[in-house]
C-alpha cells in the first residue's frame, strides 16, 4: 500500500500574518497525524512574503509541539545556504526533542539571487559545487562513520533519517551512490522525473540505513465535493505560481473562479505542465489521478502538496483524499 505524506509551505495568506501562518500549520500537522500520514515536510524557502518556513529547523519544533507520532522534516533543507556543522546541531537538537521522529531531507540548489548571497555571507554557486562533500561530512557527524576533527554536540549518535531531494539526474546519481532515500520534486518541477527515477534504481548502492531504493514523489493535490470546486480551491496557488515565474511573488491570494481562463496562452501552458503531477477534482477523480501517478513512477511514498487560501478547506481535500484512496484498497 502506498503510503501518504504532506509537504507544506507554511503560506502566509493575503490579509493574514506570520502567527496565522505558522498556527494553521500545526493545525494541518496534527490533522495529517489523525489521518494517518507518515510525514509531514517543511521547505526552506528565504525572503518570500508569502512563505513562512525560512528557519526551518525552528518551524519543525513548532510542529513536533504540536504533534505526537508523525514524523517532521524537512522538504528540505538547501545544505549550500547552511554549513554541515549547523545543521548537524540544528536536527540533532530536534531528534533530542523528539527521538525517532526526525526527517532531514537536503537540496543542493542555493535559489538565491545575489541579495540573498549577500544576506547569507556565501557564495552561493560555488557552495552548490560542494553539496556532494558536504552530505558525506553531514551525515558523518550525525553518525560517525568517519573520523572528524570536532563533534557536534547535540548531532553526534542522532537518529535523524536523511533523504535526498531532487528535480534532476545529479540527486538521483547521488542518492543511489550514497545509499539514501530519493524524493522528486514533480509538484514544480516534473520534466525528468521519469529519467530520475530510473537512474536512482539502476545505480542504487545499499548502505547501512537502506537496503534497497526507495522513492517519494511530491505532487499537487486538491479534493473537493465537486470538480469545480476543486479547481477553485487550487486557483490560489496557481495564481501564485504564475506570480513567481513572472517576478512577482508574493502572499497567498484568495481562489478565482475560471482563473486559467483568464490566463494568456504561455501561463496556461505553464500551468499545464506543471499539472502533469497533480489531481485536481472529486475525491473519486484525485484517487483516480493519485493511483495512475504512482503506476507510473512505482512510488513508495506519496507526499501530498498543494496550498488553499482556506486552511480548513486544505485539511478537508487531505481527509478527502486519503479516504478515497484507501477505500479503493480497502475495495
Amino acid at each position: 500500500m502506498t503510503r501518504f505524506s504532506v509537504l507544506d509551505l507554511v503560506p502566509v495568506r493575503e490579509g493574514g500574518t506570520l502567527s496565522e501562518a505558522f498556527a494553521d500549520a500545526a493545525d494541518l500537522a496534527r490533522a495529517a497525524e489523525a489521518f494517518g500520514c507518515d510525514r509531514f515536510w517543511v521547505a526552506e524557502h528565504h525572503a518570500m512574503d508569502g512563505i513562512a518556513g525560512g528557519a526551518t529547523s525552528v518551524v519543525l519544533a513548532h510542529i513536533g509541539n504540536a504533534t505526537s507520532r508523525i514524523r517532521i522534516g524537512s522538504g528540505g533543507i538547501m545544505l549550500p545556504n547552511h554549513t554541515p556543522f549547523q545543521i548537524a546541531e540544528q536536527f540533532g537538537t530536534l531528534d533530542a526533542l523528539f527521538p525517532g521522529r526526525i526527517d532531514l531531507g537536503l537540496g543542493r540548489a542555493p535559489g538565491a539571487g545575489p541579495e540573498l548571497q549577500r544576506a547569507l555571507r556565501k557564495n552561493l554557486n560555488q557552495a552548490a559545487e560542494y553539496f556532494p562533500q558536504d552530505v558525506v561530512e553531514l551525515r558523518a557527524l550525525l553518525t560517525g562513520d568517519y573520523d572528524l576533527p570536532i563533534t557536534a554536540t547535540p548531532g553526534l549518535g542522532a537518529k535523524v533519517e536523511l533523504w535526498m531531494l531532487g528535480s534532476s539526474l545529479f540527486g538521483a546519481q547521488l542518492a543511489a551512490k550514497l545509499g539514501m532515500p530519493y524524493a522528486f520534486a514533480a509538484h514544480f518541477a516534473p520534466d525528468h522525473l521519469d529519467a530520475a527515477l530510473a537512474v536512482y534504481r539502476r545505480d542504487f548502492q545499499p548502505s547501512e540505513a537502506l537496503d534497497k531504493p526507495h522513492v517519494m514523489v511530491a505532487m499537487n493535490v486538491f479534493a473537493a465535493e465537486t470538480e469545480a470546486g476543486a479547481r477553485l480551491l487550487a486557483s490560489s496557488q496557481q495564481q501564485s505560481f504564475v506570480r513567481l515565474r513572472t517576478g512577482q511573488p508574493g502572499k497567498l491570494p484568495p481562489p478565482i473562479e475560471g482563473y486559467t481562463d483568464t490566463l494568456p496562452a504561455s501561463a496556461q501552458a505553464m500551468l499545464a505542465h506543471i499539472g502533469q503531477a497533480a489531481a485536481v477534482g472529486t475525491p473519486a477523480q484525485v484517487r483516480d489521478g493519485i493511483a495512475a501517478f504512482t503506476a507510473r513512477t512505482g512510488a513508495d511514498e506519496i507526499l501530498l502538496c498543494g496550498a488553499t487560501y482556506d486552511p480548513a478547506a486544505r485539511t478537508r481535500s487531505l481527509e478527502m483524499t486519503l479516504d478515497a484512496c484507501r477505500a479503493m484498497v480497502d475495495a
